[in-house]
């Protein structure tokens, strides 16, 4: 009698790596110098894991190495499962070690108060911190390589467990030159035909071009950045202008550049973010003190 349900293949996770390699240079001999071992080697354990797998994955020809239809089909799982091998090793040295945490934080907030308060209240802990680009957060605590962010919306929340630590003005960030800068403060009237610079994640870009504006208009677009690095080199050039968080103070980023109040304009949110499962006490010990020691800049402040 046939098998009807012939048993799954147990699969090298190390030979899945050396495919995605192969599969992301289109070159064996490429993808043997990132992984530092012998091309003659490489090919063998593609074959390996082609035996494995009961299909070809790989051809190679004139014009390089091509994916077959079959594998074009396994490569995002074969990324899904390495990702979801990974996460499964994170979460389980979270596991072993209740004793550490790592806070990530993202451009101009400061954490500090709240991770002395967690040290003060946890000595045996180890509490380290993380800079994170503006886009990571979500996928640092969804990959384990921190256990709580501080950081601003818009932010995806699914899988999040979300607090909203305080809020934030958003000022107009211009060159020493501009015509706006030194005024005691403008208004998005006053920038209707500025241009601001877009981002590639639209509910991002969105949300700090302020577009479409109150009237419906859309935001006049500017350069299409990555970075804030970026964005700061396309304002202080004269290509755009930009609206920014308070805390950015442009004294404290770059000297060719200004802030100015910007009215009319409802503030941001700073936020805590940790994975919606976790029940660490510590993640639950930070909560607790960012929201007691995380409030924002005195009002009285400039």
């Amino acid at each position: 009698m046939s098998d009807l349900n012939p048993p799954p293949a147990d699969l090298d996770l190390r030979l899945v790596r050396y495919f995605i390699a192969v599969a992301g240079h289109r070159h064996f001999g490429r993808a043997a110098a990132e992984l530092r071992i012998a091309q003659p080697a490489l090919s063998r354990q593609i074959r390996r894991l082609e035996a494995q797998l009961g299909a070809r994955l790989l051809d190679r020809g004139r014009q390089g190495t091509r994916l077959t239809e079959a594998g074009e089909v396994f490569l995002p799982r074969a990324r899904a499962l390495l990702r979801s091998a990974a996460q499964a090793a994170a979460a389980t040295r979270a596991a072993a070690r209740p004793t550490r945490i790592t806070i990530g934080y993202t451009a101009g907030l400061i954490i500090t108060p709240a991770v002395r308060d967690l040290r003060g209240k946890h000595p045996e802990a180890e509490v380290h911190s993380l800079h994170l680009e503006w886009n990571e957060p979500r996928e640092a605590l969804l990959d384990h390589r921190v256990d709580a962010a501080v950081t601003r919306l818009p932010l995806h929340t699914g899988g999040l467990h979300v607090t909203v630590l305080y809020d934030e003005p958003r000022m107009l960030l211009v060159p020493l030159g501009h015509r706006l800068a030194g005024k005691e403060s403008v208004t998005l009237d006053d920038i209707a035909d500025e241009p601001v610079p877009r981002f590639p994640d639209h509910e991002w870009s969105a949300y700090w071009r302020i577009d479409p504006r109150p009237g419906g208009s859309p935001a006049p677009d500017g350069p299409l950045v990555e970075t804030i690095e970026d964005k700061l080199e396309s304002i202080a050039a004269g290509q755009a202008v930009a609206i920014v968080p308070a805390a950015l103070h442009a004294g404290g980023l770059r000297p060719d550049l200004t802030v100015v109040p910007l009215h009319g304009v409802e503030p941001g949110h700073v936020v805590l973010a940790t994975r919606a499962a976790d029940r660490s006490r510590l993640v639950t010990a930070f909560r607790k003190s960012a929201e007691d020691h995380l409030t924002g800049p005195d009002p009285g402040e400039p």
